[in-house]
């Protein structure tokens, strides 16, 4: 029975899990050159970026980035070391391959040197026809431009050279960008329009971007580092050939919308996002909370959007009420995760309380959160906040919120929120708080005997919770669950058509001891199905409804601006003040 159990908890995690994404079949880029589009080495904090690292930001999770290029190699060294035989080995029909050298195909040394028109064309075309013969497609680019705003006659410049800031003398800089790269940028193209090949102008895109910064701002895409600022560079750098975040963030953009109109196959993949968050270092931050911190204050009439990649990010967030319209997207196995909890200590020996115990903090309007996971993972501790709501007109759409004790604050008063397509679970008074919230289609848990919500409306108020369509499931062995039960005497909960598992108790709702808030309770339900459906064992004080009347979901949220996150989706409203 034990192992029957473990493997029901199992299947059930795993279903839960998945339930924000369907099975879909995903295509692979892979991508083979030199540093400048390599994955690079966080050691020390080096803000060394390729593009090609940078890229998997800007598509959705549909297209799988498989970056192979390799600092210092030439498309002759990246055949003759095996990389491509490695390479070629996993690509299959359907595939993309990314092909861009001559950096290092212009080095003398003959383990790297090729000759455009001749050697270098040559290792092109192989590219090409292996990548065909296997079903895949082949897309050649250039290279990107050095920043060189002296003539090309300066080695120094054109040899890629990494120089330590104040060692020597610069040359002096003009206002016109020099190429260094020559006929290697032509190879691409003629190999390209001689096979039927998609080319792509990386040279033209990156310099007409660095021309129109100039000698000056340009400097802030490349690896330009002032002496201890960064462990990983203690003495500095001046590099005008390989980018930083920010400069890898920039022309991989480029690259994307270059990318979307040269391949239609692949622009409906395509996304842009403001800001990146990412654990491997191919975003601009690593933290959500620096993403957050980043956003201009009070940003208006657009959205700030910021896609957190793959991963679990320890860290407590708070979006203040300064950072509106922010919009956090998260990929699948995005979690945001601590551990506190009300009677952990804070800096001052006192305990956290259930407000200070929460993951993430949202007091900004107008938020919007999809696909991500917030949690409190410190256990069956009592009470432990994952997600901790005061912000006005907050819409959370395929999200999971996971815990024990008190898993969501709904916090604000004045507070709207709408909840589509979430998970949420726990044991006792795991959805909580004064704030009017709507839940639709959602997936209710409970993982002990307890209570699902515990409402504190103000008195006055037309609505609390109200749940349309929502499924209400329990951990096995989970068999005394009730409804609701009153925080505060005027509290509301309304369940609408939702399917009731044999936990929730014949009576359904509990009067927390308060005899005097069945008269001011506001506890019904309409329709109710399942095996905890028992409208004639039902608690005294709540009633079935007979009708929607009063209920309709588009009206509950609407306020005095019209807010109609079920037909406007997080588009932004005009707020008037």
């Amino acid at each position: 029975m034990k192992k029957i159990n473990q493997l029901t908890l199992l299947l059930t995690f795993l279903i839960l899990f998945s339930a924000f994404r369907a099975d879909r079949s995903t295509i692979t880029v892979f991508m083979i050159g030199d540093s400048t589009m390599a994955n690079k080495k966080l050691d020390g904090g080096s803000p060394e970026r390729g593009w090609g690292m940078m890229l998997p930001g800007f598509f959705s999770e549909d297209v799988v980035v498989d970056n192979h290029a390799q600092n210092g190699r030439s498309s002759k060294s990246f055949i003759s070391e095996g990389r491509w035989e490695k390479v070629l080995s996993k690509v299959k029909k359907g595939d993309y391959v990314f092909i861009q050298f001559g950096h290092n195909d212009e080095k003398t040394d003959s383990t790297r040197h090729t000759v455009p028109g001749t050697t270098f064309d040559a290792n092109l075309r192989r590219f090409v026809n292996e990548t065909r013969a296997k079903g895949g497609i082949p897309v050649l680019f250039n290279s990107i431009v050095r920043r060189n705003f002296v003539r090309a006659s300066d080695e120094s410049i054109s040899k890629d050279a990494r120089k330590e800031p104040g060692k020597e003398s610069l040359p002096t800089e003009g206002t016109q960008l020099f190429d260094t790269h020559g006929a290697y940028l032509d190879s691409p193209r003629n190999v390209a329009k001689e096979m039927g090949v998609v080319f792509i102008d990386m040279n033209k895109i990156t310099h007409d971007l660095v021309q129109g910064l100039g000698p000056v701002e340009s400097k802030k895409l490349f690896m330009w580092v002032e002496p201890n600022t960064v462990p990983a560079l203690p003495k500095g750098r001046e590099d005008n050939t390989h980018l930083n975040v920010y400069g890898g963030r920039v022309v991989a953009g480029l690259a994307a919308d270059a990318i979307s109109q040269a391949i239609p196959e692949l622009s409906k993949f395509v996304r842009r996002y403001d800001y990146v968050v990412a654990q491997d270092g191919s975003g601009d931050f690593f933290s959500i909370q620096e993403a957050i911190n980043a956003v201009p204050d009070f940003r208006k009439n657009v959205r700030t959007t910021i896609l957190i990649r793959k991963g679990t990010y320890k860290e407590k967030v708070v979006i203040p009420e300064s950072k509106i319209n922010i919009s956090l997207i998260g990929e699948d196995g995005a979690v945001l995760t601590y551990d506190d909890f009300a009677n952990k200590p804070n800096a001052f020996g006192e305990n956290l309380g259930t407000s200070g115990s929460s993951t993430c903090y949202i007091y900004s309007p107008d938020f919007y959160a999809e696909n991500l996971t917030f949690e409190n993972s410190s256990g069956p501790v009592g009470q432990a906040v994952a997600c901790f709501v005061s912000g006005d007109r907050v819409y959370f759409k395929n999200c999971r919120f996971l815990g024990f004790q008190d898993t969501l604050y709904t916090y604000g008063k004045n507070s709207r929120q709408y909840y589509e397509n979430c998970y949420i679970e726990g044991t006792v008074d795991f959805i909580f708080g004064w704030s009017t919230a709507v839940f639709n289609k959602c997936h209710i848990h409970s993982k002990g005997d307890g209570y699902v919500t515990a409402p504190s409306t103000d008195q006055g108020k037309k609505y609390g919770y109200v749940f349309f369509d929502c499924r209400l499931t329990a951990d096995a062995g989970v068999e005394k669950v009730f409804l609701s039960r009153p925080w505060r005497p005027y509290a509301q909960a309304v369940f609408v058509r939702c399917e009731l598992g044999k936990q929730i108790v014949a009576k359904g709702w509990n009067n927390w001891g308060k005899k005097d808030a069945e008269k001011t309770v506001n506890y019904a339900e309409y329709e109710s199905r399942g095996a905890g459906a028992n409208p004639e064992a039902r608690a005294a004080f709540s009633h079935q409804l007979k009708s929607l009347k009063g209920y309709e979901l588009e009206s509950i949220l609407a306020g005095e601006d019209g807010w109609n996150p079920t037909k406007d989706g997080h588009k932004l409203i005009e707020v008037k003040r």
